[in-house]
């Protein structure tokens, strides 16, 4: 099989940092190649510099040959022709990607119109069929809204549907199914499969996620602070991982055939540092069992024991009504949801985006109004207390956004965002507030450096620590937890399930925990609910939803988890 694309001695440059350091690989025409690693390690870096949209001060150097054609040194009105119609680009974040004031069928048109001879009306047709083929319910209305007029899911459905629009040769996912739940995220590999079988189209899939590698990769390479560590098959890699780096991600990973939660075992963990010659370092933490409270209280009849107290928080029967655009019909978001939350538990909401699992969250923030029903929290009915009499009880429940960049307030320090919460709610005077924020900031394991420092200096994984931090503080009795660690990549979101499990022990919280990621709702959660179409469909003790599913919506969840069965190496 011809190679389509080669890729000799690349090298990425911001200044004195070196991104990608003499990176090589090959695609053949048909074939879909893996590039995994963790946040950092080049693979964005190299993505961006295939599309040559590496802009000043980077610097790209090496080889890159298209179809026989050197990309490098290409003028740019040549490399324009090629960019989106031969080679295209899916990126990791639909919101920044996506136009703000245009609508989303004006903005698939527009990619055809520039790339193909269509009439308008011709192109707005196919537009609708694009929103078809990637599963956006009721196109030919929906291609006249806005991107945040979509869920996260759908707004990275439609990035997915403008580029394969002119059907590329070459199409490079970073990420392409982050922000998805598993039965969407199985329809659109399925989809991109199908594109690539079809139109002999080569694949780059960038991902964090290795259950997508093992079962839609055709081979892996495997990237560690901007350098290639390993590349082979994907069943070689996965069964005789020849690099402690590798090995460390299969570890790390969580998938069904672990039967791993939290009260049994801690998850293994790859920490980094910088050697004595200045060059990157890693080592594995194994995992580990755990051992004192956890053990002695994981029988499921203590938890039950648990609710016939007065639940943290209790919902009877809650109804969330949405007007939909004009106020002319009624949308219901939650239909009749009634679930339980003990202290010292945690409850995983499942369900695919839509279904109303982060509006549920925001009613009992009293962030949306409640239709009708109640929510109890410590025994008060939030649903009729005004924003007065709601104060003193919001610091008992708080909040981890699934995007912590999003959600701190860029240009504030750390110790300004974590202080204001504490000004906000009257806690404290200056050294006190002072002295919670440095112990919270350790509890999370932040050095107290960063105080200093503002969001855009940290990781992904460091601000989500400054997330649950900024949660924490207040010193609440439940954290709701929505999608903390579907962005991250493994080791990362191991450190973090880590972490919470050592703040709930340390702290007595009891979590929320919302996520599409069903894997790692099993290793977490004490207790599940499965949520379709705003209803509860199923709960039950997490080893009972994932051994003997009884609803066929959970049993299509639990189908839809790719490469939940591949064979992992424990570290």
């Amino acid at each position: 099989m011809a190679n389509l694309l080669e890729v000799r001695d690349l090298r990425v440059s911001f200044g004195a940092h070196e991104a990608v350091r003499g990176l090589s690989f090959d695609i053949a025409q048909g074939e879909t190649l893996a590039l995994v690693g963790e946040s950092g390690c080049g693979k964005s870096a190299t993505a961006l510099s295939l599309m040559r949209l590496v802009s000043a001060p980077g610097r790209v150097t090496g080889s890159l040959r298209f179809d026989g054609r050197e990309l490098i040194d290409l003028p740019p009105r040549e490399i324009r022709e090629i960019r989106g119609r031969q080679i295209s680009m899916i990126f990791q974040e639909p919101m920044t990607s996506l136009n703000p004031v245009l609508p989303i069928g004006a903005q698939i048109v527009e990619t055809l119109r520039q790339h193909e001879r269509l009439s308008k009306a011709a192109a707005g047709k196919r537009a609708i069929e694009l929103l078809d083929l990637v599963q956006i319910p009721d196109p030919q209305r929906r291609v006249f809204d806005y991107p945040h007029e979509l869920s996260g899911g759908q707004r990275q459905r439609v990035m997915i549907a403008m580029a394969v629009a002119c059907r590329p040769r070459l199409l490079i996912a970073d990420e392409p199914t982050t922000a998805l739940d598993v039965t969407i995220q199985a329809h659109i590999l399925d989809l991109l499969d199908g594109l690539r079988r079809e139109l002999s189209m080569s694949l780059l899939l960038i991902t964090h996620d290795l259950g997508i590698v093992a079962k839609h990769a055709d081979r892996v390479a495997v990237m560690l602070a901007g350098e290639k560590v390993e590349e082979a098959p994907v069943a070689r890699l996965f069964t005789q991982p020849q690099h402690p780096y590798t090995r460390g991600l299969l570890g790390a990973s969580l998938n069904l055939a672990d039967d791993l939660h939290y009260r049994g075992w801690k998850l293994p963990e790859i920490r980094h540092g910088i050697g004595e010659d200045g060059k990157p370092t890693f080592a594995v933490v194994p995992r580990s069992a755990r051992s004192g409270q956890y053990v002695a209280d994981a029988n499921p009849a203590q938890r039950v024991a648990a609710l016939n107290n007065v639940p943290l928080l209790e919902l009877q029967d809650v109804r969330i009504d949405y007007l939909q655009r004009h106020g002319k019909t009624v949308l219901r978001a939650v239909d009749g949801v009634t679930l339980q939350i003990a202290r010292g538990e945690t409850v995983g909401l499942v369900g695919e985006s839509g279904c109303g699992k982060s509006t549920l969250s925001k009613a009992i923030l009293r962030l949306v109004p409640t239709t009708s029903g109640e929510i109890r929290l410590r025994g008060i009915d939030l649903v009729p207390l005004g924003e007065r009499e709601l104060r003193p009880l919001r610091r008992h429940v708080q909040m981890v956004f699934q995007d912590p960049y999003a959600s701190l307030n860029p240009r504030r320090t750390v110790a300004e965002i974590l202080d204001t919460v504490l000004v906000v709610n009257g806690v404290g005077n200056a050294q006190q507030r002072r002295s919670r924020i440095a112990t919270m900031l350790d509890r999370v394991g932040l050095p107290s450096s960063a105080l200093g420092r503002f969001p855009h200096e940290f990781s992904g994984g460091q601000r989500q620590r400054i997330g649950i931090a900024r949660a924490l503080v207040l010193e609440p009795d439940l954290l709701i937890c929505d999608e903390p660690v579907s962005a991250l990549d493994v080791s990362i979101q191991a450190q973090i399930l880590n972490l919470l499990v050592d703040l709930k022990r340390d702290l007595g919280l009891a979590y929320l925990f919302i996520s599409h990621d069903l894997s790692v709702v099993r290793y977490i959660a004490d207790r599940v609910h499965v949520m379709q179409g705003g209803r509860i469909v199923e709960s039950g003790h997490h080893r009972d939803i994932w051994r003997s599913p009884q609803h066929p919506y959970t049993r299509k969840l639990l189908d839809a988890i790719p490469g939940k069965t591949f064979d992992a190496q424990a570290a």
